[in-house]
């Protein structure tokens, strides 16, 4: 009976709680033991997960005394000495007798359940067992991994269930922040972003306001509010806002942070700059003197760890010149100093890009020769009077283009890395596909290709054209 609360608990709706879904909760009250012999394993620590949470939402609360112990102590010389403990003793455990979060799940804030302490009485005699001085300095907040962040913007009315994996993802995917031991924390372009967004759009990024948008938002759905009401208090004040960060933002292409360095090459002062691969030092003498140079490379300790395993000093497999760090789009990597005479690079901990391999062939565009190439994605030709001339010889398929008949189907990679299909007429033809075209007309529609495809019951032949349901494996081709 002490378990059991004299009258049903009820808990109060959050505010951000989808009300049209049901609770996930056992439908009859069986316990584990009962359903065993019907659930699979897997199926059986589900379930008891399940009902051990929903017997413990009605079972009393769990009690503890809030507790100061002091144990005296003598050392060797005589000096007597207080060591002095506080936390929670606990009296009754309540629902925990049934059901108690595991240390990786616990509430940061719970501080009841972060130190329990042992029931003890006065003047007890307490065995020693081990002392471990501690001493400790105010730090600041940790920084926020993916539980803390959501839990802050549910308690701060942001967002909401739907919305909170797409706002995880997104300020990973612009590279705003980066993750350091399951930790998020911000990148350079991420805290001039936020600076100049709040600069511009304080109203708008107060939290206060985002909250009581969130609500508005509820009240259209609920019939209370209507929506053009809302709709044109809001684009009146962010119109307002748009004009003047047209005017007012700064363009992060001319921001400028001072130093106290001076340029090599003529003396001026030289400025922190930001470009597309992030921040760098320029002379302000610029567009009359050039000079640049990269910032030091703050690398994350798994590439410090490379280095160490590395010669102090990196030379080139191609023309013997020193290695510099520099910092590019994909991350940092080592790249000739003798640039752009040799153009040979490498990635941190791992091997030298391979030199150009010069071929037989020659360019059609301006009679260089061709070289072969190492890329992101692998080998490719080009010419060797890159940048002056940018061929790329196309890697064909054997197949001629269905929709102009001249050109010859080519493979090719999109910017994310994807394959797809085109002419090598392009962009006199515009023929695209993402399957792989095969040479083989249609049986049904008379089509004059098919393509590739490879689905989960294995690859098949089928036909492009929606209308048409033609399939078959792609064992079966001949």
């Amino acid at each position: 009976p002490a378990y059991l609360p004299p009258q049903p608990i009820l808990y109060k709706t959050k505010k951000d709680a989808q009300d049209a879904h049901e609770a996930i909760r056992p439908t009859s009250m069986r316990s584990p033991e009962e359903l065993a012999k019907f659930l699979a394993e897997d199926e059986m620590k589900l379930y008891r997960l399940i009902w051990m949470r929903f017997v413990a939402s009605q079972m009393t609360p769990a009690v503890f005394d809030q507790t100061t112990i002091d144990v005296n102590a003598a050392g060797k010389s005589g000096t007597a000495y207080i060591f002095r403990a506080t936390g929670s003793v606990p009296k009754f455990d309540g629902f925990l007798a049934v059901y108690e979060e595991g240390k990786d799940q616990r509430d940061e804030e719970d501080e009841e359940l972060k130190h329990k302490l042992p029931l003890v009485t006065e003047g007890e005699t307490l065995r020693f067992k081990v002392l471990r001085p501690e001493q400790h300095f105010t730090e600041p907040p940790p920084r926020y991994n993916e539980a803390t962040l959501v839990k802050k913007l549910e308690s701060d009315g942001v967002g909401r269930p739907s919305t909170y994996a797409s706002i995880l993802s997104t300020i990973q995917e612009r590279e705003y922040v980066t993750k350091e031991g399951g930790k998020f924390k911000p990148t350079e372009l991420g805290m001039v972003v936020c600076d100049l967004l709040l600069e511009s759009f304080s109203d708008i990024f107060e939290v206060k306001y985002t909250a009581r948008m969130e609500e508005e938002l509820d009240e259209i759905e609920e019939g209370k509010l209507d929506w053009r009401v809302a709709m044109a208090e809001f684009y009146s004040r962010f119109t307002k806002d748009i004009a003047h960060a047209e005017e007012h933002m700064t363009d992060v292409k001319r921001m400028e942070r001072p130093t106290e360095l001076f340029c090599d090459k003529c003396g001026k002062p030289l400025v922190i700059k930001w470009g597309k691969h992030g921040s760098f030092i320029a002379c302000t003498g610029y567009p009359e003197c050039t000079y640049t140079r990269e910032l030091t490379v703050d690398l994350p300790d798994v590439d410090k760890a490379d280095l160490t395993e590395q010669d102090s000093e990196e030379y080139c497999e191609n023309c013997g010149r020193t290695m510099v760090l520099k910092k590019g789009r994909f991350g940092t990597f080592f790249a000739c100093s003798g640039y752009p005479d040799c153009k040979t690079t490498k990635q941190i901990g791992g091997t030298q890009k391979k030199a150009d391999v010069p071929l037989d062939e020659k360019c059609p565009n301006c009679d260089s020769h061709l070289v072969l190439k190492n890329g992101r994605f692998g080998e490719f030709t080009a010419c060797s009077n890159y940048p002056t001339c940018k061929y790329v010889k196309q890697k064909t398929i054997g197949v001629k283009c269905p929709e102009c008949s001249e050109g010859d189907i080519s493979e090719r990679r999109s910017k994310r890395g994807k394959t797809f299909y085109g002419c090598t007429r392009y962009p006199d033809c515009s023929f695209v596909a993402w399957a792989k075209p095969v040479d083989q007309k249609c049986p049904d529609c008379g089509g004059s290709y098919l393509v590739e495809k490879y689905l989960k019951a294995g690859p098949v032949l089928q036909c492009p054209n929606g209308d048409c349901k033609y399939k078959r494996g792609l064992e079966g081709a001949a």
